[in-house]
């Protein structure tokens, strides 16, 4: 995409042109093949300084070779661009839904679609907590989950020095997993 940015009566600094810039710039979300977009601001002397500035707009696409043109007034130079980005951001979704409903946007309509394969999303551990695992009862454990508002809870269980899982059941009630180590083969 070639932006051209001409000034007419009026020299355009470099804050304006930045400006422009980012503007039309955001113009391609709307419209993938701009190939070419002018703009032209004038400072007229009119009887209305709420028209002093006018900003116009063409921009050409590669489909089909359309051209889109804005003009828009105001009494600054950023006013009439913001007016003036609008106007043309209008045109180019009323361009797109034409194409789209006539099937020439859609790539569906044309028999080229590919379905883009899903990527599985990858897991990470995201956080770690540590904590102090204490030696206490089941009662005591149940006490300690709900009143944390936890649906488990690890202790040791004071009467076998193991360690347990106690999660809080669908159904209201609590499992408790006792796990199981298995002594590896030398």
């Amino acid at each position: 995409m070639e932006l051209h940015i001409a000034g007419t009566n009026m020299a355009i600094t470099t804050e304006t042109q930045k400006y422009i810039e980012r503007k039309i710039g955001k113009l391609n979300r709307h419209k993938r093949d701009i190939l070419d977009i002018k703009v032209e601001i004038s400072e007229e002397g009119t009887k209305s300084p709420l028209a002093r500035f006018l900003a116009r707009v063409t921009v050409q696409s590669g489909s089909g070779g359309a051209i889109v043109h804005g003009e828009e007034r105001a009494e600054s130079v950023f006013m009439a661009i913001d007016k003036v980005v609008d106007v043309v951001t209008t045109q180019l979704e009323r361009r797109k839904g034409k194409l789209y409903d006539r099937g020439r946007g859609n790539r569906k309509a044309r028999g080229k679609y590919v379905q883009p394969q899903p990527q599985a999303p990858v897991k990470k551990v995201v956080k770690r907590k540590r904590f102090v695992v204490e030696p206490m009862t089941v009662k005591d454990a149940i006490e300690q989950m709900e009143g944390l508002g936890h649906d488990f809870f690890i202790f040791t269980d004071a009467n076998s020095e193991e360690t347990r899982l106690l999660y809080r059941r669908k159904d209201g009630d609590y499992g408790l997993i006792e796990p199981e180590f298995r002594r590896s083969r030398e």
